[in-house]
């Protein structure tokens, strides 16, 4: 009987590339049409959106605005980026494609992605990834958080616990990965922490012997 392959899910931003170096021009765009909005995007204030979902963003960058004043901002945003990650893409983290592709003749890979709809795919198709990863999901398509995204692609595509692992940068990766009860890798390398992870990734490339003593040890 054939062994079942072990599955690996990745977050993107910050684990697998960095977009922040668009988000500010895109944001300020957003912004000047928007007379209610008295501040403009920072690279730094960017890259500490990361991880969070399009409705948790428009909380903390526009609390005295009206629900659907945030929402309408936010989804401008998120077009507008989305179209030019498509055509442009953005900064791979050096080896992560051939790392990737390594993994993807042993695992079953993975993303998903606090994101809006769309983001996921931009990524793939800019970058020519479609070909690595089994399955993706996003919150802007689902209207779920990651913990209950990474279980959805668990049961979609039938992952066992003991069989997947989730790779992300963030605290908030951390604890979507606790509440789908696998194995969390902190990316040391992107732009969050973490409190406890199972086990910490310096460098993308390091991915493959990291798996292998990971798994070997569960």
């Amino acid at each position: 009987m054939e062994a079942v392959k072990k599955s690996v899910i990745f977050d993107l931003d910050g684990t697998l590339w960095d977009a922040t170096g668009c988000a500010p021009a895109i944001w300020n765009r957003i912004f000047e049409k928007h007379s209610e909005v008295d501040f403009r995007m920072t690279q730094e204030l960017a890259a500490s959106l990361m991880g969070k979902t399009m409705e948790e963003i428009g909380d903390f960058l526009f609390p005295n605005l009206p629900v659907e004043k945030r929402h309408a901002i936010t989804d401008e945003f998120g077009f507008e980026e989305v179209a030019y990650l498509k055509e442009n893409g953005a900064v791979l983290f050096k080896g992560m494609k051939e790392t990737v592709q390594k993994l993807s003749d042993e695992y079953n890979l993975y993303i998903v992605s606090n994101c809006q709809d769309g983001y996921v795919p931009a990524f793939l198709f800019a970058h020519k990834m479609e070909v690595f990863f089994k399955d993706i999901e996003m919150s802007g398509r689902t209207g779920m958080d990651k913990g209950k995204n990474i279980c959805l692609i668990m049961e979609r595509n039938g992952i066992s616990k003991a069989d997947a692992v989730y790779i992300g940068d963030t605290e908030g990766d951390e604890k979507a990965t606790r509440f789908a009860g696998i194995p969390f890798v902190w990316a040391k390398y992107g732009f969050g922490k973490a409190v406890s992870p199972d086990a910490v990734l310096n460098d993308i490339t390091e991915l493959p012997s990291l798996l292998s003593s990971l798994y070997g040890s569960l």
